[in-house]
């Protein structure tokens, strides 16, 4: 295969192998002008460079109508290649096809969240996606792993991110208190605050320290109660408290579904508490990555349910 030289490729103006291309298909340059928008003038000078680039006459007249030299006729396939990949990188990146696609996904959610959104995620999957695999993990550090692209994707509490990321609102969720069935000091479907602050509590703290929402809004009113049991798990919670006289506040979502699976009553907290919202958050390099994209949409889809 004969190629340009490599010193002339930085000198090299990328239209001449677009009119080459339409000279060496046409044999006929006023024909290859008009089909590329050029004088035939332009075309003429056009076709002078190209036989000074690759040293070859290219194309010869023979009577009226022009042939193609040995070393034009090993061009056409080369350029129609090259000019297609070339375009290919102006149109963007290549179409992500779910169905056939082997590909993995990091993606870093608290257990609370994966308890609600990997059930319907995998259904999905398995559906639209059969050999796409996806790898949890936890906390901490999920915002330092987006950036160094250890991690595909994240669901965090809040829209105040650092540059440099993207992200989607997914859902915005509440607090709701949880008490086993049978509570002896948890009667009627009402929690005064008086009862609230006389039963000892489970805080969920996944990282084992720290103030919660609760806490916060309670300080506000002059307010405390006793933290008796501090865990990291969202999912162990329920468990705690079926087995004890504890109550915990929690995710509603999340409680909503565990009622269903445990012995627990629900409850409104005798106190308001703020909503949140939960975002999925990339790093900002992979907006138009069509793979990743695809994946947000199904995220997008699940909690569309909500």
């Amino acid at each position: 295969m004969h190629m340009l030289h490599e010193p002339k490729l930085s000198a090299l103006d990328l239209n001449l192998l677009v009119v080459l291309a339409a000279l060496l298909e046409e044999r006929h340059v006023t024909r290859a002008a008009s089909r590329v928008g050029l004088s035939q003038s332009a075309t003429s000078h056009a076709l002078s460079r190209l036989r000074e680039l690759y040293r070859d006459p290219l194309l010869v007249r023979s009577g009226r109508r022009l042939d193609l030299t040995p070393r034009a006729v090993e061009l056409p396939p080369q350029l129609t290649r090259g000019l297609a990949e070339l375009g290919g990188t102006l149109s963007g990146a290549r179409a992500f096809e779910p169905l056939t696609a082997r590909r993995s996904f990091s993606v870093g959610m608290a257990d609370y969240v994966q308890a609600l959104l990997l059930p319907p995620l995998l259904r999905l999957l398995t559906t639209h996606a059969p050999h796409v695999d996806i790898a949890i993990s936890g906390f901490p550090n999920l915002v330092e792993r987006l950036d160094d692209g250890s991690t595909d994707l994240a669901v965090l509490v809040g829209s105040e991110l650092p540059k440099g990321l993207s992200s989607r609102k997914l859902f915005t969720d509440g607090f709701t208190c949880m008490v086993r069935k049978g509570h002896p000091q948890v009667r009627g479907t009402r929690l005064s605050m008086a009862r609230y602050l006389s039963l000892s509590h489970v805080l969920v703290s996944p990282s084992g320290q720290g103030a919660s929402y609760v806490d916060t809004e309670l300080e506000r009113r002059g307010l405390t109660r006793r933290i008796a049991l501090r865990v990291s798990s969202f999912l162990i919670a329920p468990k705690v408290v079926t087995e004890s006289d504890l109550v915990s506040t929690g995710p509603s979502r999340l409680l909503r579904v565990l009622a269903q699976r445990y012995p627990i009553r629900l409850l409104a907290p005798p106190l308001r508490l703020p909503r949140f919202d939960l975002y999925l958050v990339w790093h900002s390099r992979l907006d138009h990555d069509p793979a990743h994209a695809w994946l947000r949409q199904q995220f997008s889809q699940v909690c569309s349910a909500f």
